[in-house]
Formats: C-alpha cells, sequence, structure tokens
C-alpha cells in the first residue's frame, strides 16, 4: 500500500475529527464532511445517506448534488444503486452507474451528469446505519486504495453517528438511543415485565477514533494482544483436558488471538490514521457482517469467537471492563445476545425479564427463564446495539415483543394489560384449594412443571396437585462437568422433601437437539431436533443413566418414586429402559440399600409413531405422559423454532384433537393414566377442549393453574364435545372459532389464546 497514500488517509481523518470537534449546528458539520471528503478523493460530489426508519434512506448532506434535494430524496432499502449497498452491506464501485443494473434515475439531485460511482454502507458493528456516496464526472473504477480509504472514514462516521455528533440544532437525523424501538422476537417464557434495562456485557464506547501518532498506537495494539493471548494461555492451563468442547473453544480464541492477517488488517488501520481502539472495532464489524450472511453454522461459531474476543481485546485497550461502576437497578430486565444457564442461574430472581438477540424457545436460557418463571423474548434483533443500561423497556412475553424507550401510550395500555392479569391472579388465589371441577361434574387435575428447587414452593402457592414434570436436565446444564452421583440424591432427596408427599415425576435426562452439555462432545447434525437426542443418548450411553437412575432410587430412601422417559419414539426402548430401571433397583437391594415404597415407570409420548404403538406399550407403562410442544412440531412438520411455519398450525386444528382422542383412547384400553405436559396445557382455551377429549391430567407452569382452573369450573365439558363433534363433522380446519363463539354463548370470555 502506498505510503502516500496512506499519509493521505491520515490527513483526511485528522481534518475530519476537527471537523467532528467543531461547534455549531449539526447539519452544518454533516455539510462540511461531504465537502471534506469531495476534496480529498477529488471527486465532485459526496453524499451522505442514513436511514429515517428500517427501511428508508434519506439524503441528508451533499456536496454537488442539488441542495434542495437533501431531506427530501428518500429511497427503500434494495431500491437503486445507494438502495443495494444499504441491503447487501457490499460496496458498489462501477465507473457507469446509470448503465449499471438497479440504477434508479432521481431528477430532483441532478446526478444524471455523473457517470463513476461509489457507495459505502456506514456500519457499526454490523448494523448499516447509512450509506457514504462519492461520485465523478470522470468515467473511472476507483481503485482498492481509494476504497479502503473511504471504508475508513464510513467507519468513523458510524461511530460518531452512535455518539450523536449529528443531533442538536438543525439536525441530520434523530438523537441514537432516545426513539421508541419496537423489536418483533420470540416468545421463550410467558408473562409480561416492565423495568429498566441492564446490559449483560456493557458495550465498549470508542471515543478517540483518529491517531496522529500511528507508531504510538501500533505498540498499544500489539501490547494489548500480547495480554490478551496470555489471558487465553491462562484459561487454557486452568481447564482440564477431559474437557474436550472448552478446550475447543478456547483453542480456536487461541487461534484468532495469533493470527497473522488479524493483526496485519488492524495494523493496516492504524496506518491509515485509526486508533487501536477504531482499528478493533473496524474489523469487528467486518466479521458481524459476515456471520449475518454466512449460512454455515461451524463458520458462523468461528465467527463469533473473533467477534468475542474483539470485546476481550477492546476492553483490555480502553480499561473498560465488565464492571463499569453502573448500578443494576431495581427492576432489571437483562439484555444479552446470549446467555448461558449457569449465568443466568447467577441473576436468579432478581430480574424482571430477559430479553435475547440470539438464543431458542429450547435453549438452555429459556428452560432456566421457564424454571424462575422470568418471561423471555429471543431473537430480539438488533437489541444489544440500540439498548443502554437503564433505559426503560417492557418485555410482552405473550406476543413475543420488547418496547424499548416506550412511549407514553405504549406505557399505558402495557400496565393495563399487567394490572388486569394481576387482578386475575388475585381471583385465582380464592380457587387455590377448590378442585377444577367442570360444571358436569368431571374433576381434571393440574399439576405443575418444574426444573429447580426455587420452582418448589409454588406446589402450595399455586394449588397443584403435584409436579406433572420435573426437569432434571437443568442440574447438568448448569455445571461444567458432569455432576456426580451424591450431589444428585441430594438434590432429588430435597425435591422430595419440598414436595411433602405430592407425586413428583421425574424425567431423566432429555438432551441433545437445543440442549447440548457443556462438557458433552457436540454432534453436528443435519436436523438436531430428529437426531440424537433423550433416551436414545441414555440407551446408547447406559453409564449416565445408570448413574442417574441410582440416584432417583437413592433419593426416594423408602418413599414412592415416579420416573418417565422421554422421547420414546418405538416400544422397544421403552422397554429396554424399563429393563434398567429394574436392574438398578435389584442392585440397590443386594448393596442393601432402602428401595423406594413404590415404583412407577411411564413414557413421554412425543411422536406420533406412539399413537400407534403396540397394545402392550400401553399396558407395560404405568402412565403416559403426552409431551405436546414435541408431539405437535412432528406431528405438523413444523419447526418449533421457525416462526414462519409455527403459528401456521394451530393446536385447536381438528386433525391434532383427532390425535390426542387417539392417544386418549388406547391409554383408556390398557388402563394407563394419561397426562398432557407442555405450553398448551397452561393456555385456558386449550386446556378446555384437552379435556373434552377426555384427558383428566394437565400439567403446565404454576402461574397458569389459576386461569385454567377457572375456565374448567365455568363449562360442561360433554357440552364443549358436543361443539367439538359438530366443528370437526363440519369440515372445518380448526374447532377453535366455534369454541370461542359457544363460550360467549355461556356468558363467558373465551379464554386465552
Amino acid at each position: 500500500m502506498a505510503h502516500g497514500f496512506e499519509s493521505e488517509s491520515r490527513k483526511l481523518l485528522g481534518r475530519l475529527r476537527d471537523t467532528l470537534a467543531e461547534e455549531g449546528p449539526a447539519q452544518a458539520r454533516l455539510d462540511r464532511i461531504t465537502h471534506l471528503i469531495a476534496d480529498s478523493m477529488r471527486t465532485e460530489v459526496c453524499s451522505i445517506y442514513l436511514f429515517r426508519d428500517s427501511d428508508t434512506l434519506e439524503l441528508c448532506a451533499t456536496e454537488g448534488l442539488n441542495p434542495e434535494a437533501v431531506h427530501k430524496t428518500r429511497m427503500r432499502i434494495g431500491e437503486g444503486l445507494v438502495g443495494r449497498v444499504a441491503k447487501t452491506a457490499q460496496p458498489v464501485n462501477t465507473e457507469d452507474a446509470p448503465s449499471t443494473k438497479g440504477f434508479r434515475f432521481m431528477p430532483e439531485t441532478g446526478e444524471e451528469i455523473y457517470s463513476s460511482f461509489l457507495g459505502l454502507p456506514v456500519q457499526r458493528l454490523g448494523e448499516t446505519l447509512g450509506v457514504l456516496v462519492v461520485q465523478s464526472k470522470e468515467k473511472r473504477s476507483f481503485s482498492d486504495d481509494e476504497v479502503y480509504a473511504l471504508e475508513v472514514v464510513a467507519m468513523v462516521l458510524a461511530e460518531m453517528a452512535e455518539l450523536g455528533a449529528f443531533v442538536g440544532e438543525g439536525a441530520a437525523l434523530a438523537a441514537p438511543h432516545q426513539r421508541m424501538e419496537m423489536f418483533p422476537g420470540s416468545v421463550g417464557q410467558e408473562g409480561a415485565a416492565e423495568g429498566h434495562v441492564w446490559l449483560h456485557e456493557p458495550r465498549v464506547v470508542v471515543t478517540n477514533m483518529v491517531t496522529d501518532d500511528p507508531e504510538a498506537e501500533t505498540a498499544r495494539l500489539e501490547e494489548a494482544v500480547e495480554r490478551l493471548r496470555v489471558g487465553v494461555d491462562q484459561m487454557l492451563s486452568r481447564v482440564r483436558a477431559t474437557d474436550k468442547d472448552q478446550r475447543d473453544v478456547l483453542e480456536a480464541y487461541r487461534m484468532f488471538a495469533n493470527s497473522r492477517g488479524w493483526m496485519r488488517r488492524m495494523q493496516e488501520d492504524i496506518s491509515r490514521g485509526l486508533s487501536a481502539e477504531a482499528a478493533v472495532e473496524k474489523e469487528q464489524s467486518t466479521a458481524r457482517a459476515r456471520m449475518q450472511t454466512v449460512p454455515d453454522a461451524y463458520l458462523r461459531e468461528r465467527l463469533h469467537d473473533l467477534d468475542d474476543l474483539s470485546n476481550r481485546l477492546l476492553r483490555i485497550l480502553s480499561g473498560q471492563g465488565n464492571e463499569t461502576g453502573a448500578e443494576m437497578p431495581a427492576d432489571p430486565i437483562l439484555v444479552a445476545r446470549n446467555i448461558g444457564p449457569g449465568e443466568l442461574l447467577d441473576y436468579g430472581r432478581s430480574l424482571r425479564g430477559i430479553v435475547l438477540e440470539e438464543g431458542s424457545v429450547g435453549s438452555h436460557a429459556a428452560i432456566v427463564a421457564r424454571a424462575l418463571a422470568i418471561p423471555l423474548v429471543v431473537h430480539a434483533a438488533r437489541i444489544t446495539t440500540e439498548a443502554l443500561n437503564g433505559d426503560h423497556i417492557m418485555v410482552d412475553g405473550e406476543q413475543g415483543v420488547v418496547h424499548l424507550r416506550p412511549e407514553d401510550s405504549v406505557v399505558s395500555a402495557f400496565r393495563d394489560k399487567m394490572a388486569m392479569q394481576a387482578e386475575a391472579q388475585k381471583r385465582y388465589v380464592s380457587l387455590r384449594d377448590l378442585p377444577a371441577q367442570s360444571l358436569d361434574g368431571e374433576i381434571v387435575e393440574l399439576h405443575m412443571n418444574a426444573g429447580l428447587m426455587a420452582d418448589l414452593p409454588s406446589l402450595v402457592g399455586s394449588g397443584a396437585e403435584g409436579v406433572g414434570l420435573f426437569r432434571t436436565e437443568l442440574q447438568f446444564l448448569v455445571q461444567n462437568q458432569m455432576p456426580k452421583r451424591g450431589e444428585l440424591v441430594q438434590i432429588y432427596d430435597r425435591v422430595l422433601d419440598a414436595a411433602n408427599g405430592k407425586r413428583v415425576q421425574f424425567r431423566t435426562l432429555d438432551i441433545g437437539s437445543d440442549k447440548v452439555l457443556p462438557y458433552m462432545k457436540p454432534t453436528d447434525e443435519p436436523n438436531p431436533a430428529l437426531g440424537w437426542r433423550a433416551i436414545r443418548v441414555g440407551l446408547d450411553k447406559p453409564g449416565v443413566m445408570r448413574m442417574q437412575l441410582q440416584a432417583l432410587i437413592r433419593a426416594a430412601n423408602g418413599r414412592p418414586l415416579t420416573v418417565m422417559f422421554p422421547f420414546v419414539a418405538q416400544f422397544d426402548e421403552f422397554k429396554e429402559a424399563r429393563d434398567h430401571v429394574h436392574r438398578e433397583l435389584e442392585r440397590e437391594a443386594a448393596l442393601g440399600h432402602v428401595l423406594p415404597k413404590k415404583v412407577e415407570i411411564g413414557a413421554m409420548l412425543e411422536t406420533p409413531s406412539m399413537a400407534f404403538a403396540p397394545r402392550q406399550f400401553f399396558e407395560m407403562a404405568d402412565f403416559i405422559s403426552i409431551g405436546g410442544n414435541d408431539l405437535k412440531q412432528f406431528f405438523f412438520a413444523a419447526d418449533r423454532e421457525n416462526e414462519r411455519v409455527r403459528k401456521r398450525y394451530d393446536t385447536l386444528n381438528v386433525s391434532f384433537l383427532s390425535l390426542i382422542e387417539r392417544i386418549v383412547e388406547r391409554c383408556q384400553e390398557g388402563g394407563t393414566p394419561v397426562s398432557f405436559c407442555g405450553e398448551d396445557a397452561g393456555r385456558p382455551l386449550e386446556a378446555m377442549c384437552f379435556a373434552a377429549m377426555g384427558l383428566r391430567s394437565l400439567s403446565m407452569r404454576p402461574a397458569s393453574i389459576g386461569p385454567v382452573k377457572h375456565l374448567l369450573r365455568r363449562v360442561n365439558l360433554a357440552e364443549a364435545k358436543v361443539v367439538i363433534e359438530a366443528a370437526r363433522a363440519s369440515g372445518v380446519q380448526s374447532v377453535r372459532p366455534e369454541i370461542r363463539e359457544w363460550l360467549r354463548g355461556q356468558g363467558g370470555q373465551s379464554g386465552q389464546d
């Protein structure tokens, strides 16, 4: 790279910094910047387009185009060459713009006389804020050096926009981090929460973007990278040889930390005039932009590693650690890109809500959030970039929507909704000790789902008749090594003590798919939900299953024990798992240990295949629990992580209700108790329809027991069944409209959807 061009680039950045530091209206500052860039790049035109909203760009400043077009010329993302740059986050460099595919002529700008065009995204940490364009009459393609120089300038503009440099009198754009924003996402855990943002990883704010002393900045970078390498080596030395997966992650960190290409690119950025911090952030922005376009999961994971390493390096350079001095608000809503189950448990019940950019509805974090009954929204894209510590935030876990810095009308509507829910919960308290008995005398047992000791107090408060599902995998997920049998014995013993004689159905280890143990080698499977998971892992790795069964038997210590196996897809799997239980009971007896007073062995029915299992399966199982979440996604072939298809299929679809009815009939033929466990069991309308199809036991989150009981006590299930039968006979796809209409005719509400 030419030394002369480097010094020109540094001069431009220096002048840019001085301009940004000057007092005066924001628009005048932007106008001076376009003049500076056009002069430095020796082009007749320089224009800056910025986003007005999520999909509209606006011409905010120009040198060379018609000044009357400023704040009037707008285009949608993807429209014209400027819109193409914004959409793809890739440069467009052409010597003949009018004949380039996608060119859009805007007569008000007067740009038709300019032939060559270079447009680059103005982006920060993977988020595109606008487009920087230079144009000239002369037909020419801009050189790599010129493109590179303009990339550096665009990055500085993005950082300055983030710091509010273009806000104020004569504002060119609205102030960052002050506008109301709404983030659509996916429901991880239902519930509503209001509070203030607490960032899990506070963002490093880079204020010194430009340097006059590249040699000093290069030395700072090299020293910081060396400290980073030492830190990674120290972390590696503390990891046990058996923790292969953790070692693999740290080895990837070490590979990046020692990457000559990574270091060289940052050194080149510094030679152009960027500070060490700005050079790191420029590399990080490039990695984030690539992360969003790379389809390969392994490559995305490696880019994620590089992103994390960049954050560590920025903290070393800036001295801004995780401890920023900010105090957690009294009503914290945790905002993070992602978070592990152990870290989430460290926060405990102090959190009002959780919002994640990544994650999934079945991730470790979602499991812990459900166990702690904390509203959770996942897939809230860009929220960590936009949110600041202390921002007012509202989390709607029912709809999967987050309101950041909401306006008064949103606040008012949201608080009304929360007040109505709180009022309803007060009404439900009076029902706590009453049975869920319908008007025609049918009694439905309502149980709660749990996964942590912290859940168990809800057994009394919610009026649950027992624990229909205790998720044992949480004790495995929150540790960096396999828990010891003695630890599990203590945990299960405390669970049974807290249940105080009420029945607890322990589900054996349900791992795989989206629940991968930190110390277990992940398997690269094209479709993990249909892969090596749950009972399949247990039967292939019997050592873990044996250890868990021994712990459950010893924890029972003469009390009744109820065990169920997840994801049984064929009869032989259940027979083999059941044999494991009997073998462990024989071993424990031979060792002189006290055996459980009674042992019940059941299966979760989560695959459609088991609705058609041999009669002997239903006779052999002591009980069946329908795992509604998985059964529904497999029945409709609709991934519950995929918003495009997940909401397309209704639980009250006549085909799905017919499947539930068939399972109930098969269980009745074999004299096998059957229950329904899953999110839908906690929705009053769905719960009532399940009861009408013959289910007499439902398991749900504790907060849902009151609403479900309230509706069940106000309806005649036999009449509801008649309505469902009539709807099925009419050929409708879902019985929901008919059931709602019938409920309204009963003088009641239609329940929660």
